[in-house]
C-alpha cells in the first residue's frame, strides 16, 4: 500500500477528531466529557421547585427553619408551658393586688352606663321636681346597673364633668387674658381638694353618729361629683350673656342640687334609722337630718366659691 495514499487518507481524519482541549464545567450549557450519564437532578429540581435533602429517598424536607426545629423539640415545648403556667399565675397574683386596694369590680358597676341613661340622669339633676320614685332598684340582694336605673349613683357623669369643668376654666380665662397652665393646674386641684375634704368630713360625720347606712364611699364621690354639672352650664351662660346669666343659671343649679341631694340622701342615711324604729323626733335622728340638710346645702356654696371669678 502506498505510505502517502494512507496519509492522504488519514489527514481529513484527523482534522474530524474533537480537540482535546478541556472544557470548564462551570460554563452553562456545557457537561463534563468525563462523566458517563447525565445529572438529570438540577432540572428536576427546576421543574419541581424542591429541594432534595442527602439521605431522604428523594423527598423534599418537611421543615428545615430553625422555628420548626425548636418547636419540634420536648425540652423547648416544656419550657414554653412552664412558662405560660407563671405568666398565668403572675397575672392572677397582679389582679388580686390590685383588687385589694383598687376596686375594679366595683368601678365597672359605676361605669355601666348607656346614652339613655346619661341623658335621664342630666335631665333629672337639672329638674328634679317632678320626679317621685327616688328608691334604688335592687335584684338578688345587689343594686341594678346604672344603665337600668337612673336613681343609681355612676362615676362617668362625675369624671366627665369634672374634665369637662376644667377645660371651661380655661377657656373663661383665655377669654379674661388670664390663662396660664399653673392657674388651670390650680383651679382643678382645688375642686378635687375641695371633693377629698367633702367626702372625709361625711365619712367622719357618720362614724360619729354611728349611721349603719350602705352609703359607700364611691357613692359619696358619684352624689357630690354631680354638682359640676351646674357649674359647667353657670359658667358657659356666664361667658355668653355676662353675670346676669351667670347668677340666673347657676341659682336654678344650685336650688336642683339641693333637692337632688336631699331626697337621694334622705333615703341612704334616714331609711335605716326608720329601719331600726328610732322615733323620727328621736336625737339621733335629728342628727342624721343636719347631716343630710349640712351636706344639700354645702354643694350650693362650693358651686358658686369654684366658680365665681371665672365670669367677670
Amino acid at each position: 500500500m502506498n505510505p502517502g495514499g494512507l496519509a492522504a487518507v488519514g489527514t481529513p481524519r484527523q482534522r474530524k477528531w474533537p480537540s482535546k482541549r478541556r472544557v470548564p464545567v462551570s460554563q452553562p450549557g456545557m457537561a463534563d466529557p468525563h462523566q458517563l450519564f447525565d445529572d438529570t437532578s438540577s432540572a428536576q429540581s427546576r421543574g419541581y421547585g424542591a429541594q432534595r435533602v442527602p439521605g431522604g429517598l428523594g423527598y423534599p424536607a418537611a421543615s428545615a427553619s430553625p422555628q420548626g426545629a425548636f418547636l419540634a423539640d420536648p425540652v423547648s415545648n416544656m419550657a414554653m408551658a412552664y412558662g405560660s403556667s407563671l405568666a398565668a399565675q403572675g397575672k392572677e397574683l397582679v389582679d388580686k393586688n390590685i383588687d385589694r386596694f383598687i376596686p375594679v369590680t366595683k368601678l365597672k358597676y359605676y361605669f355601666a352606663v348607656d346614652t339613655m341613661y346619661v341623658g335621664k340622669k342630666l335631665g333629672l339633676l337639672v329638674f328634679p321636681y317632678l320626679h317621685q320614685d327616688w328608691e334604688v332598684q335592687y335584684q338578688q340582694d345587689m343594686p341594678v346597673a346604672p344603665r337600668f336605673d337612673v336613681n343609681a349613683p355612676d362615676l362617668y357623669i362625675p369624671a366627665m364633668a369634672f374634665i369637662t369643668y376644667v377645660l371651661v376654666a380655661g377657656l373663661a380665662l383665655g377669654t379674661q387674658d388670664r390663662f396660664s397652665p399653673d392657674l388651670l393646674g390650680l383651679q382643678a386641684s382645688s375642686a378635687l381638694a375641695w371633693l377629698t375634704v367633702e367626702v372625709l368630713a361625711i365619712l367622719l360625720s357618720l362614724y360619729l353618729i354611728t349611721v349603719n347606712t350602705d352609703l359607700s364611699t364611691i357613692d359619696l364621690v358619684a352624689f357630690l361629683g354631680y354638682k359640676y354639672v351646674g357649674m359647667i352650664g353657670g359658667v358657659l351662660m356666664g361667658l355668653v350673656f355676662g353675670k346676669i346669666g351667670y347668677y340666673l343659671v347657676l341659682g336654678w343649679c344650685c336650688v336642683s342640687i339641693f333637692v337632688f341631694m336631699i331626697r337621694t340622701l334622705r333615703l341612704k342615711i334616714l331609711a335605716e334609722a326608720a329601719a331600726e324604729g328610732i322615733p323620727v323626733r328621736g336625737a339621733r335622728n335629728q342628727l342624721r337630718m343636719y347631716l343630710t340638710m349640712a351636706v344639700a346645702a354645702a354643694q350650693p356654696l362650693l358651686m358658686y366659691w369654684l366658680t365665681f371669678h371665672l365670669v367677670r
